[in-house]
């Protein structure tokens, strides 16, 4: 750099330091628009700091309603069948008088109407035998009484009878037992189970008549089979006996008589030719005398018969030979005939039994059908004999006993007298439970659930106990309120106050949420809603206000339950709920 360059670069440096001199002047004594409009500005509002609390929050609704005694309920008999008419009125309690369980509320035609405590009203007579919920109604209401009903199970047995017997007696009354009718039915039964009985017994007999026959045709049979087979087999062997003879014996016979008639026609011929021998030499010598040769000549003649009887004899025992073989062989013939004979007698023996097994067993079958026919009947009429003497025991006829859903209870009002019929409504009744009539605005009452606890009280009396809401309306405008209310009921506890209630007006107070334990909370005016939709506190943080994301619970009595979504939250930690004007006057 040249020395003229740098003299130019000091001048145009010292120009520059001068005007900011010169600026800096200036601006220390002239005053802008925006510092003079911040001059005369009030001064910054100081936060409202609170701190935050523990607290138990709850949301609640308060209302006013009236104490009354349980709604009034009719009391009505049921018909029985059991008995012919519904009978007259005898006695009936006083207006205002308290009943309990087991008492009697009045009596028709001298027998009782007691009282038991049951949800199902009283709809049937209730006999031995029977099952249902009335009978545990029944059971539970005699066990309250001291009285052993045996097993609780529903079931009217021999056990609940004798409760129900002892419960009568013990109030002074006879049990309800047979009618006239039932009575007549039951010997009726009876008659019928004796006759079953007899019929029973006949059949039986018949039956074993029946198997006796059976048993005595099988024998029979047995013994006619038996008795044939051995005629057959006698016969059988008799007729191979006789065989085996006569082959032998006809044999022989045939053998001898042959030999015979051939030895005598032998002998004959021989003597035959002997004597034609001799008479030749006689008739042939002439020194034989005329009466050698007619000697000759006769001996001859003889000789020629002996031949031909000898020839006659062969024949004729030739021939009875053979008719003793003819006569073997029809021997033998009608020896084999009585073989078949006794053999097929075998097989007619097997029909006839069978035949008469048959039959036999047919007959058995009939009379064991008869017995179990009788059988039967014996044992459906012993069932029903059973079943009617059970049924028929100690009864509780529907019109001797009524059911409440809740004791004690009142009388409020009598509609009939004294020798009037027992129809319709006999008397009203309310429960011994104080309850309250109230109202719901229609956005409160979706809030409201049955079940839920209450807060009644009324300082003016002194009076302060607890209830249950116990009804709700379905509808708003019933029960006596207006189209904008909803009706509900609370019912009040029945040790909360010893101070008459019936007709008062009291305060009832309807917890809604809780938190059920400490939270922390701050005032409501503390929480600030951001454009985006999330809630925030601003917290003082030494002496610098900074904002805090929350996350917001249950609103109760002007306070908030607030839960940071980052960071932490202290109890006794100060919030900001609002800011103050430390200068009120300064705008005058």
């Amino acid at each position: 750099m040249t020395k003229k360059q740098t003299v130019v670069l000091t001048g145009v440096l010292a120009f520059v330091a001068l005007v900011a001199g010169a600026a800096w002047l200036a601006s220390s004594h002239i005053e802008s628009p925006a510092d003079a409009a911040a001059r005369a500005a009030p001064p910054a509002p100081s936060p409202i700091l609170v701190p935050v609390e523990e607290r138990v929050l709850r949301s609640k609704i308060v209302t006013r309603g009236t104490a009354r005694f349980g709604l009034p309920q009719p009391i009505a008999t049921a018909p029985s069948r059991l008995k012919t008419d519904r009978g007259l009125i005898t006695t009936l309690p006083s207006r205002n008088s308290q009943l309990n369980e087991g008492d009697v509320i009045l009596t028709i035609s001298g027998r009782p109407v007691f009282l038991l405590q049951g949800k199902l009203p009283s709809h049937r007579d209730l006999v031995p035998g029977l099952s249902g919920k009335d009978v545990l109604q029944l059971e539970l209401g005699l066990s309250r009484l001291g009285i052993d009903p045996g097993l609780v199970d529903g079931i009217y047995d021999a056990d609940t009878s004798a409760g129900v017997e002892q419960w009568y007696k013990a109030k002074g009354f006879e049990p309800f037992g047979l009618t006239k009718t039932q009575a007549s039915l039951v010997r009726s039964l009876q008659n019928d189970f004796n006759d079953a009985q007899r019929n029973k017994l006949a059949a039986n007999a018949s039956v074993t008549e029946a198997r006796a026959a059976l048993f005595s045709a099988r024998k029979s049979m047995k013994q006619s089979i038996d008795a044939a087979t051995a005629e057959y087999i006698r016969k059988r062997t008799e007729l191979r006996e006789l065989q085996i003879k006569l082959d032998k014996d006809l044999e022989l016979l045939l053998e001898a008589a042959q030999a015979k008639a051939e030895f005598a026609n032998a002998a004959a011929q021989a003597e035959l030719t002997d004597q034609i021998n001799q008479r030749a030499l006689i008739v042939l010598d002439p020194r034989q005398p005329e009466s050698a040769r007619r000697a000759a000549d006769a001996k001859l003649k003889l000789a020629e018969a002996a031949a031909h009887k000898a020839r006659l004899e062969s024949t004729l025992s030739t021939r009875t030979a053979e008719r003793a073989s003819m006569l073997a062989t029809k021997q033998i013939e009608a020896a084999s005939a009585a073989a078949s004979a006794a053999k097929a007698a075998i097989e007619l023996a097997r029909l006839d039994g069978k035949k008469t097994i048959r039959a036999a067993a047919n007959a058995l079958k009939i009379a064991e059908l008869d017995s179990k026919l009788a059988t039967d009947r014996l044992n459906r009429i012993a069932s029903d004999l059973r079943k009617t003497t059970r049924d028929f025991g100690i009864q509780v006829p529907a019109d001797e006993i009524v059911f409440v859903p809740s004791l004690p209870i009142r009388v409020k009002k009598v509609f009939v007298t004294i020798g009037a019929p027992a129809t319709g409504e006999l008397v009203s009744v309310t429960d011994n439970q104080l309850v309250i009539d109230s109202s719901l605005p229609l956005e409160a009452a979706p809030l409201v659930k049955v079940g839920m606890q209450v807060e009644i009280d009324e300082q003016t009396l002194g009076i302060k106990t607890k209830g249950v809401i116990q009804r709700i309306a379905g509808a708003p405008g019933t029960h006596g309120v207006d189209g904008y209310h909803v009706y509900f009921e609370v019912r009040v506890n029945s040790n909360g106050t010893q101070t008459p209630l019936e007709g008062v007006s009291l305060r009832l107070t309807i917890p809604i949420k809780s938190t059920k334990g400490l939270v922390k909370t701050v005032p409501v005016s503390a929480v600030s809603l951001s454009m985006d939709g999330t809630s925030k506190i601003q917290i003082d943080n030494d002496g610098n206000i900074e904002p805090m994301p929350v996350k917001v619970g249950l609103s109760a009595d002007g306070y908030v339950e607030v839960t940071p979504i980052e960071g932490n939250l202290t109890t006794g930690q100060l919030v900001v709920v609002g800011y103050h004007n430390p200068d009120d006057n300064f705008l005058e």
